[in-house]
């Protein structure tokens, strides 16, 4: 889930591969892996489809016990609002969602009214602040 990443372990990103444009994307589920690289496009053994990783650094140290580095994953679910705008996100999004508009390498992102799903709040409207549609 976003809120257990902390950004300490996400020091060693150097770089994001999206593989959909993230655009048309509300919001992407993020979560870390261990995987057996630091770079190169990672197995994706989960439901749906994955729409980017992370790439680290040569400084990033791979664990000592396994031997694989800790890279972000990002995915998406046949359920997800991209594919199913009626459905179970129509409003609101998953605990581990964030908008993919506010990820840089290093940072984990977070949720927006978009990601969420709802309207501008009164205070976005009086101000003139417009998220992306």
């Amino acid at each position: 889930m976003s809120a257990l990443i902390a950004e300490d372990e996400l020091v060693h990103e150097d770089d994001f591969v999206w593989l959909e444009d993230i655009d048309t994307l509300d919001y992407v589920r993020q979560s870390l892996d261990r995987l057996p690289t630091r770079r190169g496009k990672p197995a994706y053994h989960r439901d749906g489809r994955m729409v980017g990783y992370a790439l680290l650094g040569s400084g990033a140290k791979p664990s000592r016990s396994s031997g694989t580095f800790r890279r972000r994953v990002f995915w998406l679910l046949p359920h997800d609002r991209d594919t199913d705008p009626e459905g179970l996100y129509a409003t609101g999004a998953p605990a581990e969602a964030v908008d993919p508009r506010t990820l840089a390498p290093g940072s984990k992102g977070c949720k927006t009214e978009r990601s969420e799903g709802g309207p501008p709040s009164s205070a976005m409207r009086e101000l003139g602040i417009t998220l992306p549609l």
